[in-house]
């Protein structure tokens, strides 16, 4: 009974602070962090002391699996190159030196156990992403840090187990970059094929419920073999997401992706407000223990604070070096216009019409990367933001509890790494609106946006056309279609979208849902093949696809009644 109390209060309070925190400008995660804290210091409440593994195996797979599934594949393609750079040669190289830093400060404790220290504060939490979201942020710097959330996580992790392991046996380097590359591969092979397969059944299910439990257990049906091999759970959670993004509407209906999306940001809400709780609840718990074997904590929070700075001051250099590079790669990608000019008119010396229109898409995709390098560049005031927005979260204070029990000064181990999340969620999560606007770098890109999500449904308009058009338009049974229900779908297609005329709505209303069904699905061809070239933005695709699919819904129901 108590249990059930606990669990509708956490659940009320969740809900409470992510209503009211957006209306006071202050980010829900925030807000929860010091509400923990408020109440770990209130005489009577019990010390909170959750496994880490809850944390590592419970909760981390399904919310990297949700992110991955909303992350927008193309831009993450595009940007692999600085996301892979700072989710995983930031993560080693700040761990090393913050390694070396510790193992100089901290006395009894082995170069392997502060590598391992610095493996915990390195990784950055995704909380920055749904801050900047709303702020109108450049959909690119959004999709760097969202990807480098992801990933670093599972980086982090792997070099932590590595260290530990080091610390207890004598191992090389070789031997732990083996251990890191195989661990990566395995888990991308395990993930993209817990994600290919999971599409495939779900797609043989006819209830959107059904469908949506299937998608709950996806993540951990790629974390648990990937474990037992010894590989990155986390990373084959976090492929199996980006493999279910990239094809969830090829193989997924209407219905089950709306309500995959619907509840998931369910699961979000509840899970991320459950973490960024108990990080507040488990402070007092962590200062006792440092109390009772150092007998002060000032040692540890200082050094925290320090740690702190010189993460940030790490992440500073590197995200200068990715600057450079994605500046160069612009200047490269606009030099190359002229390249591709000439490289597009030798599609017509190419005979064969189904090379031709390939080798056209493949022209018209690079041109597509070229603008959105040009258009969208990374400069200086994108990389302050970068730099400020990598906060630490609820991973590191997790990861530092998997220390083992006999680590020397483990205690003050993980009161460091608590301090270094909480004060960069605090501090740099307070701070980061305030600096978003002051960069100005808080946009309103509605008209634009506007007119190219209209342009787009012009496309969608001429494909529809060109289906109604097609003189080999036929019905399932073979038969042509009566002529007055093309034209009656032709009409209707070229007034507002969903204002049917339903009084003079003919009897053949059946052609006309088959009709409407097949240019659905043409258009839905239509919108993939664009998204696979990059000509628009995910933005105008998925405003796109959800008018489609409510077209598609409206369109079976209406099968149904007639």
């Amino acid at each position: 009974m108590e249990y059930a109390v606990i669990a509708v209060l956490a659940v009320v309070g969740i809900v409470a602070v992510n209503s009211i925190a957006p209306r006071v400008g202050v980010a829900a995660p925030l807000v929860l962090v010091a509400a923990g804290v408020a109440v770990s210091f209130i005489p009577g409440v019990p010390h909170i002391d959750i496994n880490p593994e809850v944390i590592l195996a419970g909760v981390l797979p399904p919310l990297l699996y949700s992110a991955a599934v909303s992350v927008p594949t193309m831009e993450f393609r595009r940007n692999f190159s600085a996301i892979s750079g700072m989710s995983v040669l930031l993560v080693i190289v700040g761990s090393v030196l913050m390694g070396f830093f510790f193992w100089w400060v901290i006395p009894d404790i082995s170069l392997p156990i502060a590598i391992a220290l610095g493996a915990i504060v390195s990784p950055t939490d995704a909380v920055a992403t749904n801050i900047i979201k709303r702020l109108g942020v450049s959909p690119r710097v959004v999709t760097v840090l969202e990807g480098e959330s992801m990933l670093n996580d599972a980086s982090a992790l792997v070099l932590l187990r590595s260290a530990i392991a080091a610390a207890a046996v004598s191992v090389t380097v070789i031997q732990v970059a083996f251990d890191f590359a195989k661990s990566v591969i395995f888990a991308v092979a395990i993930g993209a094929l817990v994600g290919y397969i999971g599409l495939r059944v779900r797609k043989k299910i006819s209830n959107a419920a059904a469908s949506t439990a299937i998608s709950f257990v996806l993540p951990f049906v790629a974390f648990v073999p990937a474990e037992a091999l010894d590989a990155s759970g986390l990373v084959a959670a976090v492929t199996a997401g980006l493999v279910t993004s990239a094809l969830s509407a090829k193989y997924l209906s209407p219905q089950d992706r709306i309500s995959q999306t619907t509840n998931w940001r369910t699961v979000e809400l509840l899970l991320e407000g459950a973490i960024f709780s108990l990080m507040g609840l488990e402070l007092i718990g962590i200062v006792e223990s440092v109390e009772e074997r150092h007998g002060s904590v000032w040692f540890a929070v200082g050094l925290g604070g320090i740690a702190l700075v010189l993460v940030l001051a790490i992440r500073s250099l590197y995200v200068f070096m990715v600057l450079v590079l994605e500046r160069r790669r612009a200047r490269k990608a606009d030099a190359s216009r002229s390249e591709l000019e000439d490289f597009a008119s030798l599609a017509g010396e190419i005979d064969d019409d189904r090379k031709k229109r390939h080798f056209a898409k493949r022209v018209e995709k690079r041109v597509a990367d070229v603008d959105y390098l040009t258009d969208s560049r990374l400069g200086r005031r994108e990389g302050v933001v970068l730099v400020w927005a990598g906060m630490r979260g609820a991973l590191t204070l997790a990861a530092s509890q998997t220390l083992p029990a006999d680590t020397p000064a483990r205690s003050t181990l993980v009161l460091i790494a608590f301090v270094v999340a909480a004060g960069s969620l605090l501090i740099q999560g307070g701070t980061l609106p305030w600096l978003v606007r002051k960069l100005g770098l808080v946009s309103d890109t509605t008209a634009a946006d506007d007119a190219e999500e209209s342009g787009l449904l012009d496309e969608l308009s001429d494909t529809a056309s060109k289906v109604l058009e097609d003189p080999e338009l036929r019905r399932p049974d073979g038969t042509p279609y009566d002529e007055r229900a093309v034209r009656w779908l032709r009409v209707a297609l070229v007034r507002e979208r969903g204002e049917e005329d339903r009084e003079s709505r003919p009897v053949y209303g059946a052609q006309i849902n088959e009709l409407r069904l097949k240019v659905i699905a043409e258009q839905r061809e239509y919108l993939m093949e664009a998204r696979a070239v990059g000509a628009h933005s995910t933005d105008a695709l998925r405003h796109a696809l959800r008018v489609l699919d409510s077209d598609q819904i409206s369109a079976e129901l209406r099968n149904d009644h007639d």
